[in-house]
């Protein structure tokens, strides 16, 4: 039983035992009083009768007419009169059980009162005595009358000692909701803190509550910030603070072969001359040069989604653009604020060559690295600043308009021609802890299923994403409820989709229409949730009461921004590849997954490492304590 329920059990039955005695005791004080005043009635009666009897020298006769008389107006139980030796000269007597209240009532509160006795006289000689017994039933009547009365007044009493409680209850249940809502986020990895209320005791507990929390969020951000520095340590360049060439590589190899690839840019920047800038320049300016190299090349990359800059080595640096398909803007705007900067410290001389091209998904890194080398080289080669452009065309013969696109999408979701591939997601010992579901639409009946990096660019444009999303949370529902024994399925949701209330209504209605949303698991992309923070807060939130499971996939590429999160109430991180990629040879990398995955667990989320693709990442996950790992290298024990 609830606490509330206790405190209102409380309250109806004191008020009821207060009700109850207040009752008793004024009926039980009411019957004393009608007992006493039947009593003197009794008496008085009696001494009148007999006095107005031994005024008259009476007889038998008379006294038989004084007796019926009296008894015959309705007042008196009964009327009698005896003569001096005790002999009964009239007597009348009402019949038993008269009264004007229920009998349990009478039987209950009995109405006692001893009867009137008087002589009667004739000079100085007794003629006989008069008892007389007043009817009760007019006792009865009055003293059920008060006691309804009564039960009246205090039925009212309590309808308004039960609504002042309830007041006084909801004035408590608010400041007490709110502790325990507190209490309950904490539960659920959401930190939150509350108004102190007024009430003394629960504002010491709120207080209490509250500097729990801001500790844990301290700790929280402390620990955080510390495994940031670590992460740049790891991964980022010492001078100018831009990822390094093994965190670029570990990038360039999802872009080109993961599953949700689209292709993209690579632009690669060099430092013309750098052995003789530095002798020219000296050292101190020559890193000054490269920090605005840097400083350029990350402002690019800010101003993309999905950008990455890096620096290769001493002289070389990279920017990689997912999802772009054409370059060459981006690569004149670059080329152009690069020898701004550099024309302070080597005027009148060449210092950037720049080669960029395009790739398309699927191919290999080792050819898109030859060919934008290539493409440096030339310019190189002309001793003057200046780019080349690559293109790795993919011989792909897709349709260019957007309405062809939209026709072509909208065809395969009115024909249901969508499919869920599936990827098997498994604990370290081996054990499957969810499949992991993109997407894939057909064209047309006969065509080929096309993956997500295929279509969803052009879905994001054409805002179709919420109909694809849908489409494949059911597709993923009907498999778990015709597939009891599977122990979980995810389905990834676009960053486009959260952002829309119409979607979330859609989504949160889908969801409360089946039973199996316990095996379910909704993933949106790091990128994605930052960009569109509270729509992810709020979807969070509606869907806690749904029971699937929150996660967010390709994690830590934005690692300092993971204060944030503290208080979704989130699920499972899936840590993005180019962390786990040569994780056995990583040492800072190794710190840094480690020093996470206890910061995740410590609030109740579980760690699986994305594109694990060798036997030794898979073992080096154990040493950082992951929970489980999906890629290329994982299978499943059946």
């Amino acid at each position: 039983m609830s606490m509330y329920r206790q405190l209102w059990l409380a309250i109806i039955i004191s008020t009821l035992l207060a009700l109850a005695g207040s009752l008793l005791a004024s009926t039980l004080a009411a019957r004393s009083y009608l007992s006493q005043q039947l009593t003197l009635k009794n008496a008085d009666n009696a001494t009148a009768l007999a006095l107005a009897l031994s005024q008259k020298q009476p007889d038998a006769v008379e006294l038989e007419l004084a007796a019926a008389a009296l008894f015959d107006g309705g007042h008196y139980e009964l009327v009698r009169i005896t003569d001096p030796a005790g002999k009964i000269i009239v007597e009348r007597a009402a019949p038993a059980g008269e009264f004007d209240a229920p009998a349990w009532f009478v039987r209950r509160f009995p109405i006692t009162a001893a009867p009137g006795e008087a002589q009667i006289s004739n000079g100085w000689n007794q003629v006989g005595t008069v008892h007389l017994v007043s009817h009760s039933r007019f006792a009865y009547r009055a003293l059920w009358s008060s006691t309804l009365e009564m039960i009246a007044a205090l039925a009212l009493a309590g309808v308004v000692g039960g609504y002042l409680g309830s007041l006084v209850l909801r004035r408590l249940r608010r400041p007490l909701d709110a502790v325990i809502g507190q209490a309950q986020a904490i539960s659920e990895r959401r930190f939150v803190t509350i108004e102190e209320p007024e009430v003394p005791e629960l504002k010491r507990l709120a207080s209490a509550m509250n500097t729990t929390v801001t500790r844990l969020k301290r700790m929280f951000e402390e620990e955080a910030a510390r495994l940031e520095t670590v992460r740049k340590e790891a991964n980022c360049d010492a001078l100018t603070g831009l990822a390094n060439r093994s965190y670029f590589m570990a990038r360039l190899r999802d872009v080109t072969q993961g599953e949700d690839s689209t292709g993209g840019a690579v632009f690669i920047v060099r430092l013309a001359n750098l052995a003789a800038v530095n002798q020219t320049l000296g050292r101190e300016a020559t890193d000054e040069l490269l920090r605005r190299f840097g400083t350029v090349i990350s402002n690019i990359a800010e101003n993309q989604h999905d950008a990455l800059a890096a620096r290769l080595n001493g002289a070389d640096f990279a920017l990689l653009v997912a999802g772009m398909s054409s370059p060459q803007a981006t690569a004149e705007d670059l080329l152009d604020q690069l020898m701004r900067e550099a024309a302070v410290f080597l005027p009148d001389q060449p210092s950037t060559w720049l080669g960029c091209g395009h790739f398309p998904r699927g191919i290999e890194i080792g050819a898109v690295l030859s060919q934008v080398d290539a493409a440096l080289a030339a310019v190189e080669s002309e001793g003057r600043d200046g780019l080349r452009l690559v293109n790795m065309h993919d011989g792909d013969d897709a349709p260019r308009s957007a309405d062809e696109w939209m026709k072509l999408i909208e065809r395969a979701l009115d024909q249901r021609w969508v499919r869920l591939v599936s990827f098997p997601v498994t604990g370290l010992d081996g054990r499957l802890l969810h499949r992991e579901c993109p997407l894939r639409l057909m064209f047309d009946s006969d065509g080929e299923w096309q993956p997500a990096g295929r279509f969803l660019p052009i879905a994001e444009r054409l805002r179709l994403t919420p109909r694809l999303d849908l489409a494949a949370v059911a597709l993923g529902l009907e498999e778990l409820e015709s597939k009891p024994q599977l122990t979980g399925l995810a389905i990834n949701l676009s960053a486009s989709s959260i952002q829309l209330p119409e979607f979330r209504d859609a989504l949160g209605k889908l969801l409360r229409q089946h039973r199996s949303t316990s095996r379910l698991w909704l993933e949106i992309s790091e990128t994605g949730v930052l960009a569109h923070f509270d729509a992810f807060r709020t979807l969070c939130l509606d869907l806690k009461n749904v029971g699937c499971q929150m996660g967010i996939e390709h994690f830590g590429r934005q690692f300092s921004e993971i204060g944030r999160l503290h208080g979704l109430g989130l699920d499972y991180l899936k840590v993005d590849a180019s962390f786990i990629r040569g994780l056995e040879e990583n040492p800072g990398n190794q710190a840094f997954l480690k020093g996470l995955s206890t910061i995740a667990k410590g609030i109740g989320m579980k760690v699986i490492a994305e594109g694990v693709a060798s036997e030794a990442e898979f073992k080096a996950l154990r040493e950082v304590g992951f929970d489980g790992a999906t890629g290329p290298a994982i299978r499943e024990i059946e």
